[in-house]
């Protein structure tokens, strides 16, 4: 029987793996795949064959192909049918940890019905296969004459390349392993590691702006006129003209999400308002996205006058005729390339560069990640009779994805793969998802297979210090409707280079998004309508690549339900709240405490400081940013050494009633009869939600102002430390009249001398990181 779970099992743990053949102390490595455990494999590509004896007899023919076998392990090539001089260009991959034999056999095979006959064999000792180490040129394959049964020279060449390498190999990734061997040929791809790409989405907005010469079919009313515009599953509406005539205005925005290539047209249609739920088509027309204008900034494109069709068919007598009337829209329709488009959650962002490649800064670091392994997983799903976890692991940042290959059947599986990104913002976070793969049964019997969660991690840039290299084992929680429950635990080694110091400080200085979403910001409802769109576009895009990145997998590491109401959620955003203000209730109980002399000295001490600052009033302001020096100084020794990871106390997962469980885990519409609760259910839920997310918002707040001397990002604290320390001499050195002087004059200017961009102490505010980051 398993033991109850403990606080310490839900906690990050360091580790010291063997990185890259070599220890690791917290110092940079230099060497190639330095961020995991080197894995020894033995490699053999199988290129060609030439002169190979045919082997039926009736026809003279040969269907060939190469049998590589390592001990009990067994890989196979394609056959050809009827070919003696066949092409395979395949690579076979044997862990060095599994290999029990002492020889290796190539064997060349003619397909059969009944039995597949023996055509030659080369054989290799382990000992004499030569070592390859990267990045050394590929090692040359060569010819060897096929032997017979008997060990004598036989009739047939293969070519082939033989040799001992690691994971970093260049022929790993598209590699035959020996642990697949139980995985059909149509299942193989969904196990290899592979690298995917974000589309480039674009945000298209519609300015329809007026119509002229309506054909409504009764020309005896005033008719209502709304204009719908429909690009792929999204669908937007005007609100109808205020003027009833056939010449209606309406100068109204409708913003889309589209991604490239652009598949979809955008379809117009003028239509009028007959009735409830009756509408009559007025004309429409169709426009390619490839043909419309792209923008950097909010400067106005040129309008369009577009022709907008109805056909109608009219039967006179045994005849029918169709009438074309033509009608014209005025629009104005561009590409928004000057704003970000949101498919993450905004606390969680990757990245946050415009969609305009002209308007991206240059890089100010690096980004490298190691998959070490997995410790402790559950089984997933059962196989034979018994429990199994196929586990794969998923890493996002920006707009690259990446895919780790599939470990078969293994409960402590190790991937041990490297991967790389540029970073533009060091106020970024990179998710890491564990998975387990339900897909290698051939695409016929994985349908309507879903790839489990089995966990995730999210680790924030800017609370890693440059250039050192983290290595943890991070807990692997999933919340599941009978409670929070560990999964096991995934081993990452994350390090973050910074290309230059400088830049990267001043990045805390910059607004955290493009400017034209504070020129001319969209709304919330906008942005919440649209971040589901973009959502549904890459997770649509992703699932169909080859192998697919299926749609679940997607829409959990982009957090796709995470606005949906939870009983759980609003609690733990509550006391985070009430954990900001314990701050606060405790220095009034210290003030109270000095008021009533509980220690005399203290008081004493206390009554000279006001009495100084009363005589003095220009040291009340150098003395509170000195004070603060001082505090982030002295908090310095108590800096946070690791990264951020899942917190089940402060999610208030583990003390979670089971009734919120069955709220939280409800269907949305919910599941719960009668009908009446059912729809006030719903209205409360959503109400709620709203509610759930401002005081999470009110929480954020509060808890980057307790970051700014908490060295939980070593930047932006010694940034604050170094100002209060400027900000203290030089308000020591200036008259405090002159101080306020300035202050009140600043407070109080002149609109025009106004910006709307956001100043630099409120961009450094924003970037400072929350515990958002460790809420499950």
């Amino acid at each position: 029987m398993q033991r109850p779970l403990r606080p310490e099992d839900y906690s990050l743990k360091a580790t010291t793996p063997h990185l890259g053949g070599g220890g690791v102390g917290g110092d940079k490595l230099t060497s190639t795949y330095d961020l995991v455990e080197q894995m020894q494999y033995l490699y053999v590509r199988v290129v060609k064959a030439k002169d190979l004896p045919p082997k039926d007899l009736l026809t003279g023919s040969l269907d060939p192909y190469v049998e590589v076998k390592l001990g009990n392990y067994k890989g196979t090539t394609r056959h050809f049918e009827k070919k003696t001089n066949p092409e395979w260009n395949q690579v076979f991959a044997f862990s060095k940890d599994r290999i029990q034999a002492s020889n290796l056999e190539v064997l060349v095979k003619d397909k059969d019905f009944v039995k597949d006959e023996f055509v030659g064999r080369i054989s290799f000792d382990l000992t004499e296969i030569p070592k390859r180490v990267p990045p050394d040129s590929p090692l040359a394959p060569q010819w060897y004459r096929l032997e017979d049964k008997k060990g004598d020279k036989g009739k047939g060449e293969l070519m082939l390349a033989v040799w001992m390498g690691t994971q970093a190999d260049e022929a790993f990734p598209e590699a035959w392993h020996s642990d697949a061997a139980t995985v059909p040929s149509d299942g193989l791809a969904n196990i290899r590691s592979k690298v995917y790409l974000t589309p480039k989405l674009w945000y298209v907005r519609v300015n329809v702006i007026e119509a002229q010469d309506l054909q409504p079919s009764d020309k005896g009313r005033f008719p209502e006129v709304f204009v719908k515009a429909v690009l792929g599953n999204q669908a937007l509406r005007t609100r109808i003209s205020a003027s009833r005539s056939i010449n209606p205005m309406w100068n109204e925005d409708l913003m889309f999400v589209a991604a490239e290539p652009f598949e979809e047209h955008l379809v117009i249609s003028v239509e009028d308002r007959l009735g409830p739920n009756k509408d009559e088509l007025l004309g429409k027309t169709i426009i390619p996205l490839q043909n419309v204008d792209r923008r950097l900034d909010y400067k106005p494109v040129p309008s369009r006058w577009y022709t907008i069709e109805k056909h109608v068919v009219v039967t006179e007598g045994d005849k029918k005729k169709e009438i074309k009337f033509s009608s014209r829209i005025h629009l104005r329709v561009c590409l928004d390339g000057g704003y970000h488009v949101l498919d993450e959650s905004t606390h969680y962002s990757s990245d946050l560069r415009p969609t305009a490649k002209q308007l991206w800064k240059p890089s100010i670091g690096v980004l490298e990640l190691g998959v070490l392994n997995a410790q402790g997983l559950l089984p997933m799903k059962t196989k034979d009779g018994k429990g199994t976890t196929d586990a794969y692991c998923v890493a996002k940042y920006g707009q690259k994805w990446v895919r780790t290959r599939t470990i078969i059947d293994s409960f402590s599986p190790k991937w041990n793969e490297q991967y790389t990104w540029e970073v533009y913002d060091p106020c970024t976070v990179v998710t890491i998802g564990v998975f387990d793969n339900c897909h290698l049964q051939g695409s016929e019997k994985a349908a309507g297979n879903r790839d489990a969660r089995i966990g995730k991690v999210r680790v924030r840039l800017s609370t890693l210090e440059t250039d050192k290299v983290y290595t943890h084992s991070y807990p692997l929680l999933v919340l599941l409707p009978t409670g929070v429950k560990k999964m096991g635990e995934v081993q990452l080694a994350i390090r973050f280079t910074c290309s230059s110091l400088l830049n990267m400080m001043h990045m805390y200085s910059m607004p955290l998004l493009p400017k034209m979403h504070y020129l001319h910001p969209l709304s919330v409802t906008q942005l919440d309508n649209l971040r589901h769109q973009a959502t549904q576009i890459v997770s649509m895009r992703l699932s169909r690549a080859e192998p697919p990145l299926r749609k679940e997998v997607v829409e959990y590491m982009l957090d796709v339900d995470s606005h949906m109401w939870s009983m759980r959620k609003s609690k733990a955003n509550f006391f985070r709240i009430m954990g900001v203000m314990s701050g606060m209730i405790a220095v009034g109980k210290w003030f109270d405490q000095i008021c009533n002399w509980k220690n005399p000295l203290t008081t004493v001490l206390i009554h000279l400081l006001f009495v100084i600052l009363v005589l003095y009033p220009e040291l009340i302001l150098p003395t509170v940013f000195l004070y603060l020096f001082l505090i982030g100084v002295w908090y310095y020794r108590w800096r946070p050494r690791h990264p951020p990871h899942m917190d089940t106390r402060l999610s208030h997962a583990d003390t979670a009633h089971p009734d919120e469980l069955d709220e939280e885990f409800d269907t949305f519409q919910t599941s719960r009869p009668p009908d009446i609760v059912r729809m006030r259910y719903d209205r409360l839920r959503s109400v709620a939600g709203r509610i759930q997310t401002v005081v999470g918002d009110l929480a954020t707040q509060g808890e980057r102002l307790q970051s700014l001397l908490s060295w939980r990002d070593p930047r932006a604290t010694a940034l604050f430390v170094a100002f209060c320390l400027i900000a203290a001499i030089v308000l020591y050195v200036t008259p405090f009249r002159l101080v306020a002087f300035v202050s009140g004059i600043y407070v109080l200017r002149h609109p025009r001398f106004r910006h709307k961009m956001p100043s630099v102490p409120l961009n450094f505010f924003r970037r400072l990181p929350a515990r958002t980051d460790s809420m499950l």
